[in-house]
């Protein structure tokens, strides 16, 4: 309860003859165990199991349909039948006899509840001078070090106010990384060049081809021991391994989208909050209707700084969230497959988190909902694992300071208006941030760290994709159903659907079993 940060470990008490497992508040490092041949057996990535005589691993494929639904392996299943995954914020203890008892020590639903029961109410800048507090004493104790340190920077809020508190917090010149893309829509290189410029950091930046990011995915099965298909983990992987030649530790913006209400589904949940069933229908109705060429069309004609990634997809995704509903919007929204079932012959997806009924009752507000579900899911087995395998597979350090959990605490705190105002979310970090940075540098539309997938599987990465989702591919063990998937990429080439979110989670599914022999 005293350590502040990220952490996995094991302890062994030998006078009580207890092991203890244990992984910190939200999930930051990973710790895998289970048993094999009559022993426990415990490593922080699965690629370790392999060394151990007689390994055998047997697919689990109830984990891999909830992995064609969610894009990655939830805790705390593993890809392997008898492997767990440590749950955020566990301790798990095992006597001498082998009895596994499980329980939290901190977790995101208490830190809500109290929160929730004691609001800061306070004036705008007392919230801010608050924030800016804990988020100088988090990036502070985050800065010690024996070894080279510097920081991601791609511009936008989360990273550039890293930097900024780095900035006032180190003595020392401060480092930045960042790489671009040449391709338009995708390049955040100049936004930021400028935020460095501004804070006068010693800045390095890479332009990657396309052909030397494509380069990277024959690796991914590899970096990724389990299947986990979030295609920024390309362009992650390649800003790990142009930092880690100049510092040894970096510190990211990760956890800034979750707190405060940064993704575009937060303002969706928003708009979606108390309207009405039919007019929520109606809505999605007209937005489907335009279809993904006319909304291409139609962003097309604002400037390309205020141009969104992927606003065709992103569209989609709204007409699936009013059609949903709040109830189901939210699984809607996240779901690469909505049926996963049927693609995985003899799988049962486990019913995790994302479909509990009940969470209404505890947080009526969706906004307060989607984050909270984002906090306990998405964050810590999307985000936080892309960027803990991108980086350790280059040996480079990730400290996140936002998720120091003094800050995830506080953030529940907050009321709404603090997180979301005028149509824009992260209100509260913004204004710490202004302080430091000119709003004109930092202001633009939210932009995620992509890469333009769907284009690339219709063109350069057809021919790897085709093999992949082949008819003699998919059926190879009696694992999948080929049709739906088969039928998805006949759409996907023919561009009348943009189907990458789906397709992609296939693909390194097909592309892990190929390098695994399974």
């Amino acid at each position: 309860e005293r350590l502040i940060g990220m952490f996995a470990f094991a302890s062994w008490d030998r006078r009580t003859r207890i092991l203890s497992l244990v992984r910190d508040r939200l999930g930051i490092k990973p710790l895998y165990f289970g048993r094999q041949d009559g022993r426990l057996v415990l490593a922080s990535e699965l690629k370790a199991f392999e060394v151990l005589p007689d390994w055998k691993p047997e697919l689990n494929r109830n984990a891999l349909a909830a992995y064609l639904r969610l894009a990655y392996v939830p805790s705390p299943h593993s890809i392997y039948r008898g492997i767990d995954k440590l749950a955020p914020g566990h301790i798990a203890t095992i006597n001498a006899e082998g009895k596994v008892e499980t329980a939290a020590f901190w977790s995101v639903e208490k830190a809500a509840e109290r929160g929730k029961s004691a609001p800061f109410n306070v004036s705008d800048r007392e919230a801010i001078d608050t924030l800016e507090l804990l988020l100088g004493d988090a990036v502070g104790r985050r800065l010690v070090a024996d070894v080279p340190l510097g920081a991601f920077l791609s511009g936008g809020i989360d990273s550039s106010t890293i930097a900024a508190m780095m900035r006032m917090r180190s003595n020392a010149a401060v480092r930045t990384y960042s790489i671009g893309f040449r391709e338009e829509g995708f390049d955040e290189a100049p936004h930021a060049r400028a935020v460095a410029a501004y804070l006068g950091t010693d800045h390095t930046e890479l332009y990657v081809s396309p052909a030397e990011a494509r380069e990277v995915i024959p690796e991914l099965p590899t970096i990724y021991d389990e299947p986990f298909a979030d295609s920024s983990q390309i362009p992650t992987y390649l800003l790990s391994k142009l930092t880690r030649e100049h510092v040894t530790v970096a510190l990211s913006g990760d956890g800034g989208d979750e707190l405060f209400a940064g993704y575009t589904r937060h303002r969706f949940a928003r708009l979606a909050s108390g309207m009405p069933a039919p007019m929520g229908k109606a809505l999605a109705c007209g937005i489907g209707v335009a279809g993904p060429a006319l909304w291409e069309r139609v962003f097309s004609l604002l400037p390309t700084e205020w141009r969104p990634k992927l606003a065709p997809d992103k569209m989609h995704k709204a007409s699936r969230l009013f059609r949903a509903g709040e109830e189901s919007g939210y699984l809607t929204l996240v779901s690469a497959w909505d049926d996963p079932d049927e693609l995985v012959i003899g799988g049962k997806e486990p019913k995790g988190p994302i479909f509990d009924a009940g969470l209404a009752r505890a947080l009526p507000d969706s906004l307060d909902r989607m984050q909270y579900l984002d906090t306990i899911t998405y964050l810590p087995e999307d985000i936080l694992t892309k960027v803990d395998r991108a980086s350790m597979a280059v040996a480079l350090e990730v400290r996140v300071p936002i998720l120091d959990h003094r800050i995830v605490e506080f953030s529940w705190r907050l009321p709404a208006r603090f997180k979301m105002r005028g149509g824009k979310g992260k209100w509260l970090l913004r204004q710490v941030l202004y302080r430091h940075v000119p709003k004109a540098l930092v202001e633009r539309p939210k932009s995620g760290f992509a890469i333009p997938l769907g284009q690339w599987l219709r063109g350069p990465l057809r021919a790897w994709a085709e093999e992949l989702l082949s008819e003699k591919g998919l059926g190879e063990g009696g694992l999948l159903t080929p049709a739906p998937i088969r039928a998805r990429w006949a759409e996907h080439l023919e561009g009348t659907r943009n189907w990458h979110a789906s397709l992609w989670p296939v693909l390194m599914f097909q592309a892990w079993r190929s390098l695994r022999g399974i």
